[in-house]
């Protein structure tokens, strides 16, 4: 029996505004794990291989070249914010450059302090990781280089959050990692903000999805009542949109259908609650929308390639009702 106390509400508070973003990032538990500080000086470039992983990278003091594969080499300077997908990059004083690999630096975790030649440049990058499997949420609807250049919209919060970190780091106080590290969470918010605000109703994309006052509405509503049993005209009818008009328009944007979204983000909150152990299946099926475990465990088969109770087990070693 599951105490009542501690029934399962994945939906958010009626009484406070839907927040798609907010939601997303703590169900994914999206934390900066580790901090790393370069200082450079002449020639120099450095190089770092793909992983499945979230980096940004400030510049504090002067300026260098990020370049990532497909894409024009773009100058950094002081108060510029980049986040990195799952991509290779270099960073480098000249983007004519061959860069070294640059993982040796930093392969001790020991090690989060790297000099190369002087101090013209100071920059800070920090990786940000996810408590569960399901990151692949996220990162899938992201570009794989997002800059927010410190004159543009958005970005004084940055550049606030950015002379606070740089005056921690002269500091060497006690508790300066709590605060570093809180400081790091607060400007991957502003960034992710920032970058929004950039770019606008128009533009493609999850960040301009949620910009726009018609397609920003229906996320809000899908996420602040995820159980709810959605057809696509009930959702078209919250962003005042026909079905047909709001259907290739969501599409459009998100890169897949509205109901596919839906199903996605119910199958990224099951996971999250049967990793955590906190409910049985039949429960959590009801949370997310499924008026059946049966149903619920198909979807979940479908698109995990397992079932609900094999893959909390898989994760955790223990078993699920």
């Amino acid at each position: 029996m599951i105490d009542a106390k501690k029934s399962i509400n994945l939906s958010q508070s009626s009484t406070s505004q839907p927040d798609p973003l907010s939601d997303v990032l703590e169900v994914l538990g999206a934390r900066v794990t580790r901090q790393t500080r370069l200082e450079a000086a002449g020639d120099w470039a450095l190089s770092f291989p793909a992983m499945d992983r979230l980096k940004f990278v400030a510049v504090l003091r002067g300026k260098c070249w990020m370049q990532t594969e497909g894409r024009t080499a773009q100058l950094m300077q002081a108060g510029d914010v980049c986040l990195i997908g799952s991509t290779d990059y270099a960073v480098s004083s000249d983007p004519k450059l061959p860069p070294e690999d640059g993982r040796h630096l930093f392969e001790d975790p020991r090690c989060d302090f790297v000099r190369v030649g002087g101090d013209e440049v100071v920059s800070i990058g920090g990786t940000v990781t996810f408590s569960g499997p399901n990151a692949d949420f996220l990162l899938e609807m992201l570009p794989d280089f997002i800059s927010v250049q410190c004159h543009m919209a958005g970005a004084n919060a940055i550049s606030t959050i950015l002379s606070f970190m740089s005056q921690e780091i002269e500091r060497g106080a006690i508790g300066s990692t709590i605060v570093s590290a809180r400081l790091a969470d607060l400007l991957l918010v502003e960034t992710f903000r920032a970058h929004a605000e950039q770019a606008g109703p128009a533009q493609c994309g999850w960040f301009g999805a949620l910009s726009d006052p018609r397609i920003g509405k229906a996320l809000q509503a899908l996420h602040a009542d995820v159980a709810r049993v959605w057809t696509v005209a009930d959702i078209a009818a919250v962003a005042g949109m026909s079905r047909a008009a709001f259907s290739a328009e969501f599409s459009r944007r998100i890169g897949q259908p509205p109901l596919s979204y839906l199903r996605s983000w119910r199958m990224t909150l099951a996971r999250r609650r049967l990793l955590q152990g906190e409910a049985i299946v039949a429960d959590i099926a009801h949370a997310v929308g499924y008026q059946s475990q049966s149903a619920f465990s198909q979807a979940f088969l479908r698109t995990f390639g397992c079932s609900p109770s094999a893959d909390a087990r898989g994760k955790t070693g223990t078993s699920v009702p």
